[in-house]
């Protein structure tokens, strides 16, 4: 496995930090976009994922949203977080379309927050990704934690006077989304994780996006598999069934682990790491067989009508 990082510059002039974990001794079988999750960052707490993924064969890519872990921008603050997905669509789309890169599958993979991204990636440019991996991921509010309609007018007009201020009152984030106690104090002990309270227009971003996720459910069509834990306490596990039921796609799945918390890929207990990662490339590893056996096809389609057009000219 090769693991690679870099700084580039997106389109409003602003630092990013980039990170890809590429196999070392053969061709990528398709490419993973990685969107990580809200106060995290790429090349620590996805570091695992990276390198799980690469040596299963895919070449897989991540990046820090302003805001977040090495990029540009105040701490944990998300002022627009349409611009979080122009980023990560511009980067992902350059990568995509490398000459050397062009011919392979892109599939996205967000986590909490980051599936959110991944799905307003997907409405973005809903022809080009190939498929998503969601891992518990942030697509609505769920219903006992809405706030009322008032609270959430006085945050709006608050925002415009006092944006990137500390003041929205949240639980110890850490203590109920990672199970496995060393990672909580690998996190705690991170300079790169956010572990302050949401900020005021960051929690403001968030909400819209998920009112907005949760009335569009049912335009998500792209191939897809969800993996939630059962006893996650950050993004409701019915909200995913939710998205499993609302959603257009014709190939969709849904993978519900009863015991496990938020964090599958990096907070769970080693042995439940290692299910959740056999179910994820089980189901990239289909998505690749079943690219093979359509170029296949349409090979012999083609050559197919070849011989009928070489036929055809000898017949006259």
């Amino acid at each position: 496995m090769k693991n690679m990082q870099e700084f580039v510059l997106n389109s409003r002039g602003m630092k990013f930090f980039t990170c890809r974990w590429l196999p070392a001794n053969c061709e990528p079988k398709a490419l993973i976009f990685l969107c990580h999750g809200y106060a995290m960052e790429s090349s620590i707490s996805m570091k695992g994922t990276g390198t799980r993924l690469a040596k299963a064969g895919y070449g897989v890519y991540g990046m820090d949203y302003e805001g977040h872990g090495k990029s540009s921008g105040l701490q944990g603050y998300v002022p627009n977080f349409d611009e979080v997905v122009t980023d990560c669509s511009d980067h992902y789309t350059r990568i995509s379309e490398r000459k050397e890169n062009m011919e392979k599958l892109r599939i996205l993979m967000g986590e909490s927050m980051g599936g959110a991204v991944a799905l307003l990636l997907h409405r973005k440019k809903p022809s080009f990704w190939d498929g998503a991996v969601l891992v518990a991921p942030m697509c609505k509010i769920a219903d006992d934690v809405r706030p009322p309609a008032l609270v959430v007018n006085v945050l709006t007009k608050l925002c415009r006077i006092i944006p990137t201020w500390k003041i929205i009152p949240t639980p110890d984030i850490i203590d109920v989304a990672f199970r496995d106690p060393k990672v909580r104090q690998e996190i705690r002990s991170n300079p790169y994780c956010y572990k302050g309270r949401p900020r005021l227009l960051t929690g403001n971003q968030l909400l819209k996006v998920s009112l907005d996720l949760e009335q569009r459910l049912e335009e998500v069509s792209i191939p897809f598999l969800i993996v939630h834990g059962a006893e996650d306490k950050v993004t409701d596990p019915s909200v995913s069934n939710l998205l499993y039921e609302s959603a257009c796609s014709k190939d969709k799945s849904f993978k519900l682990y009863p015991g496990m918390w938020h964090s599958l890929t990096y907070g769970e207990l080693p042995e439940n790491i290692d299910v959740v990662f056999e179910d994820v490339t089980l189901w990239l590893d289909d998505r690749v067989a079943m690219r093979e056996t359509q170029l296949e096809h349409e090979q012999k389609f083609e050559n197919d009508e070849l011989l009928k057009g070489k036929s055809a000219i000898k017949t006259v």
